[in-house]
């Protein structure tokens, strides 16, 4: 929601731009990207700035977005694809769960798909275990929701 949210501002900016009017610039948004598209490489780039800064505003983490490098056409126009990473890659996982029994806490790790899940019969163990994760700089942005009892 929030990245529709950044793409909806960056398109409102993009059409109140001094130095894009008139251009033939673009933002659009599907499923897990986010496709930039414009006359030339410049303008590209003046796009990708506005989508970032967007994207920054809204506390999303720049761990979670892959630029890919712009595709230039023989006559000039110019597309790039920023595409979004939802979810953990099966190795980051696999790092934070060897963190979480490395530091001797007293709760179980399961990776659950793109998640992992940490369960343990103290609330403050899990805090613990939640500070220390978030102190630890991992590849992949980290997440943490359903604190249940």
């Amino acid at each position: 929601m929030e990245i529709e949210n950044a793409v909806n501002q960056a398109n409102k900016e993009l059409a109140n731009r001094f130095d894009l009017k008139g251009s033939k610039a673009e933002i659009l948004l599907e499923k897990n990207e986010i496709k930039l598209s414009a006359e030339d490489n410049f303008r590209v780039k003046i796009l990708v700035e506005i989508v970032l800064g967007k994207l920054s505003k809204r506390q999303i983490s720049m761990k979670c977005i892959d630029k890919g490098e712009p595709d230039i056409s023989p006559l000039g126009h110019a597309r790039q694809v920023i595409k979004i990473k939802q979810g953990l890659e099966s190795d980051v996982a696999k790092q934070i769960t060897g963190f979480i029994r490395e530091s001797k806490f007293k709760v179980t790790t399961q990776i659950q798909g793109d998640a992992v899940r940490v369960t343990g019969k103290n609330r403050d163990d899990l805090q613990d275990v939640i500070a220390a994760v978030r102190a630890k700089d991992f590849p992949a942005a980290v997440q943490f929701n359903n604190f249940r009892e």
